[in-house]
């Protein structure tokens, strides 16, 4: 890893964006793309998402914030010990492990003495520092027969140098800490169960308890989120499989059609009662929730809503967008909102709403998706199989 990296992707997590942070930096927007993608794999953590077009850093990106703002000072101050500053937002491609060696020869005082303790040639070693020295554009260490000693701005360097691996020897320690946790767990990503009486929560307890039980030294880690980022996640290997509420998943993956469920308009009682339950005359009247266009759900409503409604009349409903069922359910039941939710799922709620099924055609597919390798399929096959054996 090398200090320009760090403080590129210090940019990116401020400025919420790699254009934004390409123009602070002074960098092509590759670059600061491929330095994002670079830390992040090189750490093992994913540190931005998007969100209405922006970049925004996730929780473990947060927990480390004040490291990065730490690595930006003190690559500023390095370049800086000579009282000469480096050209506005430039910070040199420098690598933290030869700032290590730099420490190290200052410290042995002889560079000749440090190669053989780092198992390097003495030639490698002295033309890494002069790259070093180059890269910062002052000379850090006088060199004679007697072996160096550092120059005024070596002396300044060190310390810097010293926190810079500090800084990225816990960033790397907390990596390496949670590739060790997580190398012998599978991960498992699915859509947002409607509540614990749902079928995807039924699904996922009982894949779960069966996956613990027979596989106690192989964890399972399960976590949920919408469609598109269960996808994306796939595709990146943050999941080992997803539980996606579409039939049709990109040809990049394998899977499995598990079940389909039958859709239905659900409201309170009160408002049904007041439209007679005239299906058109129900959401004219009514505020609509829905989850993101993310959610195999929200396809199917737009669906039925376009199919049902004119143009003109989708453009005077009132659609609110919330990424959460049990929000959703919430607000059907206590706030006047129309959803379109699985029936079997809202069936089970105690004093359910009011609902009339769709036509045959709308329902909640769930698929089981894993990537097109041998291992991922058969651990895809050994979820799906515990998945089925709860419905026997």
């Amino acid at each position: 890893m090398d200090i320009a990296t760090l403080t590129i992707v210090h940019a990116v997590l401020e400025e919420r964006g790699i254009r934004k942070a390409a123009r602070r930096t002074g960098r092509p927007v590759t670059s600061v793309s491929a330095a994002l993608k670079r830390l992040e794999a090189a750490i093992s953590v994913p540190l931005v998402r998007s969100e209405g077009g922006n970049l925004v850093p996730t929780l473990e990106a947060r927990r480390r914030f004040e490291d990065f703002a730490a690595v930006s000072l003190a690559a500023k101050a390095l370049t800086n010990v000579a009282g000469q500053p480096a050209p506005k937002a430039t910070v040199p491609s420098i690598g933290l492990t030869i700032l290590q060696r730099f420490v190290a020869c200052a410290r042995n005082g002889s560079i000749r003495s440090t190669a053989k303790q780092l198992g390097l040639g003495q030639p490698q070693l002295t033309r890494q520092l002069a790259d070093l020295e180059r890269a910062l554009g002052f000379p850090l260490l006088l060199r004679s027969a007697s072996g160096i000693t550092c120059t005024p701005e070596g002396l300044a360097a060190i310390p810097i140098a010293e926190d810079l691996i500090d800084i990225w020897s816990r960033l790397s320690q907390s990596s390496g800490d949670r590739f060790r946790r997580a190398a012998a767990t599978w991960r498992l990503g699915s859509v947002m169960p409607l509540g614990p009486e749902s079928e995807i929560a039924h699904m996922l307890a009982a894949l779960t308890a069966e996956w613990h039980r027979t596989r106690p030294r192989q964890p399972l880690f399960v976590s949920s989120t919408t469609a598109d980022e269960l996808i994306a996640g796939l595709k990146s290997r943050r999941f080992d499989a997803v539980l996606l509420d579409l039939a049709d998943f990109p040809g990049d993956f394998e899977g499995r059609l598990i079940s389909q469920t039958a859709l239905a308009l659900a409201g309170s009682h009160a408002i049904f009662a007041e439209c007679g339950g005239n299906v058109r005359r129900l959401l004219m009247s009514n505020p609509m929730a829905v989850p993101s266009l993310k959610s195999g759900l929200r396809q199917q409503a737009a669906r039925f809503l376009e199919r049902t409604l004119s143009e003109a009349e989708r453009n005077r409903m009132t659609m609110v967008e919330v990424d959460s069922i049990p929000v959703i359910i919430n607000m059907v039941m206590n706030h006047g909102y129309l959803s379109v939710l699985p029936e079997s799922s809202i069936a089970r709620i105690q004093s359910p709403p009011a609902m009339v099924r769709l036509e045959a055609n709308y329902v909640q597919s769930l698929s089981l998706v894993w990537q097109k390798n041998a291992l991922s399929r058969q651990v895809g096959e050994a979820m799906l199989g515990m998945i089925r054996a709860r419905g026997n």
